[in-house]
């Protein structure tokens, strides 16, 4: 029988203490997620403890994504669950849309989490309050995507990226029985080979990159789109080089 934390699945109770112990490690600076564009998500657990043991733990989590896009049904375009994270490429239809959604999706696993395992529902589960940036919509958002669909297969959890259960890759090749969350890309539309292209190594460059605006927070896009969407979502740090300025001599 699959756990589905579920005792306390309608307890307003819990949804408040779990809300009023997990929000004071989150950052206090207002998150900037407009209407329209994508974003990477992406949220690990305190000090990477293992956070899906068994594929039970996975069938709970992914629950809790269909229940939270059910009330707020924010567009996914791709998504992995790793043993210790998790990663979301979306598109918010409202500026507050982004925000609600992973706070609702991450103090109810947590909240669950905790119930399942009799851990006294304290203590945080996670690092804190996800980490994003925002990405063009163009072959960057592929790069991203590829790279979510493809963590499985690089954590050489499967031999192909499409086996993963817990991810995009396997719902897309669901056809007529894919999930509701999983919204269709229509600019860029996907190539036909995506499986192909899933399934294929990215460079070190295009991995170094996305890497770097996962731990910065930076846009990734062609250099004019990424300073003008810098200074619109006032993320400027993020492009500017780490360290003390050089003195001049």
């Amino acid at each position: 029988m699959l756990p589905d934390y579920a005792g306390i699945k309608g307890s307003g109770l819990f949804f408040f203490v779990a809300v009023f112990c997990y929000t004071p490690c989150m950052p206090r600076t207002k998150r900037i997620c407009p209407a329209g564009e994508v974003f990477h998500v992406l949220n690990r657990s305190v000090a990477r403890m293992t956070l899906f043991e068994k594929p039970d733990d996975y069938a709970a989590f992914m629950r809790v994504v269909e229940e939270t896009w059910a009330k707020i049904p924010l567009p996914i375009y791709a998504m992995s669950v790793m043993p210790n994270h998790w990663h979301f490429v979306v598109r918010p239809q409202t500026d507050t849309q982004l925000t609600e959604f992973f706070q609702r999706l991450t103090v109810t696993h947590t909240m669950r989490w905790h119930a399942h395992y009799s851990t006294g529902g304290s203590g945080h589960l996670y690092q804190g309050r996800f980490k994003s940036f925002p990405i063009q919509s163009d072959d960057h958002l592929l790069t991203v995507m590829r790279y979510v669909e493809r963590n499985p297969l690089r954590a050489n959890l499967v031999k192909r990226a499409e086996e993963w259960e817990y991810g995009s890759a396997w719902a897309r090749q669901q056809k007529g029985d894919s999930p509701a969350w999983l919204a269709k890309l229509k600019n860029p539309p996907l190539p036909r080979q995506w499986r192909s292209l899933v399934n294929k190594p990215q460079t070190d460059a295009e991995l170094t990159t996305v890497r770097k605006c996962i731990t910065r927070g930076t846009p990734f896009g062609d250099d004019k789109w990424t300073s003008n969407t810098a200074i619109r979502l006032s993320l400027e740090s993020t492009t500017r080089p780490r360290g003390r300025p050089r003195k001049e001599t």
